[in-house]
């Protein structure tokens, strides 16, 4: 309780009447967006057929994407991944289904199920998917620097990033980034004595 909104909850499964129950449930919860997680590659999702192992049936993703959708009255968006395996980059195939289906947003992290965190994301997928859907696209994939930031977002048209793993260890990247898209250059790195500041107001938070 207490969060800023707009709260989005991430679900995740591949039978569609279970998904639209599940998001049925989280809105009935405070959820104001509904987020269908295809793009995780993880085992333990893949093997019950569930993240980036739906993008393999087309069919299965219409049918969920429309279960979850008819079911609550708030955005649902979706995260995807490029397709199952680089031979078969699907996103756009997908993208369109998704579309069709009335989702309100797109995430795409540059790499397929099979390449899972390895090689480096590639976004030429990213920026055909802008190309094939009116729906907003948002990038994502070893974003880690604003400078990134800026080119992934000019070379394909996205509307928006996501900046996932590059964060850990770096919870300033997502002010720098901001930062450094609105005025063209970073901000002044964080002195020590702030950070230290700004942790010891947390932990006293905390035990309010």
């Amino acid at each position: 309780g207490g969060e800023p909104g707009p709260i989005s909850v991430q679900i995740a499964g591949g039978e569609p009447r279970m998904m639209a129950e599940a998001a049925r449930a989280n809105v009935d919860r405070g959820a104001q967006i509904i987020d269908i997680n295809m793009g995780c590659p993880a085992k333990k999702v893949c093997k019950r057929a569930a993240g980036s192992a739906l993008l393999s049936d087309p069919d299965l993703v219409a049918r969920i994407l429309d279960a979850v959708v008819a079911a609550v009255d708030v955005p649902v968006t979706l995260k995807i991944r490029t397709g199952p395996t680089r031979d078969d980059r699907n996103a756009v195939a997908i993208a369109r289904i998704a579309e069709q289906a009335g989702i309100q947003a797109l995430a795409i992290h540059g790499r397929t199920r099979a390449d899972k965190f390895n090689g480096e994301a590639e976004f030429h997928t990213v920026r055909d998917v802008v190309a094939a859907v009116g729906i907003p696209v948002i990038a994502n994939g070893d974003i880690n620097s604003p400078q990134k930031a800026q080119r992934i977002l000019e070379t394909t048209g996205a509307s928006g990033i996501m900046i996932g793993r590059a964060a850990q260890g770096n919870p300033w990247i997502f002010q720098d980034t901001v930062h450094y898209l609105d005025h063209g250059r970073l901000p002044p790195a964080p002195k020590v004595e702030d950070v230290a500041a700004r942790v010891l107001a947390h932990l006293i938070d905390l035990h309010r």
